[in-house]
């Protein structure tokens, strides 16, 4: 008895795999983890000859051919002009190697953008360490917390620069790059500016600062009257000492130049993005006799800065000017977060080195999968 039901349950498996040995389970669903751009064709990967033609419409209109698929794949990503929340109709048609069509399909669907993207668990993972970071030393700053910040010798220059612009009755030069406003070095620039202006305020020394975009005039003469202000020294705030030169770089080089080779000027400061104006004025300066202190974040204008000047703030340096000058306990925080996150890399980067040279992968593979 048993060896005949063994006979039969063989026989009834060999007539389904005849019965569908030409067919394919399709499947059309909205790909996961996009802006609603993208549809995902899914099917059975049965290793059988032939092709798919994959037909497309939109609401009323016609059906399109999109493509012909191989299938002995398993899934086929639409992405040729699907936009989200539009309903799409797809005809699937499965041809064998004959070119007979062996099964037909039609399958719906509206594609929607997703609020989360599942497979960055790695990069929230990262994001949510960063951000307590933060949290955690803005509360310990503002709690009275003493943080370490490696000291910034062009930063600690800046009394010894004003100093000796006092003694020596001449102006001091600030320039705050070349570039626009929207630039992050020009913000940094910037804000390094108002602390030097409160310190020139204090000890009535002059400061000069030529500027070549209007909105950053309009923000500079902001920035330094209230410096003059926050020092006690209102009436000593002289307008005109911000001023427009040109837009054009090569002009604005050529003005700030004679306003050096004129002026005398015993304290340069070149803060902020610049280009390959920053070895004129660096060499123009140097010959004048003055202090420079330059800091950019331009790679290629660093070796002119450091070869020229006394001392140069190299990268981030610049953006953690604000912070270490004014000691305000959420920029505090902030950077001893930020520092948190790049030890946190550098450390992963080093663990992936060591265990790629062991053939362990699967850091590897979890950050650049994730």
């Amino acid at each position: 008895m048993q060896k005949r039901q063994l006979i039969f349950l063989v026989i009834a498996i060999f007539f389904l795999n005849f019965l569908f040995a030409d067919s394919l389970m399709f499947k059309v669903i909205d790909n996961p983890n996009d802006d609603g751009t993208g549809v995902l064709i899914k099917w059975h990967q049965s290793g059988i000859s032939g092709k798919i033609i994959l037909n497309r419409k939109e609401s009323l209109k016609s059906y399109e051919k999109i493509a012909t698929l191989d299938p002995t794949k398993s899934n086929y990503l639409d992405k040729k002009g699907i936009n989200p929340g539009t309903e799409y109709t797809y005809l699937i048609e499965f041809h064998n190697i004959k070119g007979q069509m062996i099964e037909k399909v039609e399958l719906v669907v509206t594609p929607t953008g997703q609020w989360f993207n599942t497979d960055k668990k790695a990069l929230l993972l990262f994001t949510l360490i960063i951000v307590f970071s933060i949290i955690y030393y803005i509360y310990s700053a503002r709690s009275g917390k003493d943080l370490y910040i490696r000291k910034i010798s062009g930063l600690d220059s800046m009394d010894e620069a004003v100093g000796r612009a006092t003694e020596m009755g001449k102006p001091i030069l600030y320039i705050p790059g070349t570039a626009d406003i929207d630039d992050m070095q020009t913000i940094a620039g910037l804000t390094i500016l108002g602390n030097l202006a409160q310190k020139a305020a204090e000890y009535d020394a002059e400061i000069i600062v030529p500027v070549n975009r209007s909105m950053v005039l309009s923000t500079a003469r902001e920035i330094v009257k209230e410096a003059f202000i926050k020092a006690g020294r209102p009436d000593a705030y002289k307008p005109d000492s911000v001023f427009y030169l040109t837009d054009d770089q090569f002009g604005f080089v050529a003005g700030v130049d004679g306003i050096i080779v004129r002026e005398k000027p015993a304290a340069n400061f070149y803060l902020g993005t610049f280009y390959a104006e920053s070895l004129i004025l660096a060499e123009t300066g140097f010959s004048s006799g003055a202090i420079q202190v330059a800091g950019t974040a331009m790679p290629s204008q660093l070796p002119f800065f450091v070869a020229a000047c006394d001392y140069t703030l190299i990268g981030e340096e610049l953006f953690a000017a604000s912070a270490y000058l004014s000691k305000d306990p959420h920029q505090l925080g902030s950077l001893k977060g930020q520092d948190v996150g790049k030890a946190l890399f550098v450390t992963l980067l080093f663990i992936g080195v060591i265990f790629e040279m062991f053939q362990i992968s699967f850091l590897k593979d979890f950050l650049t999968n994730q």
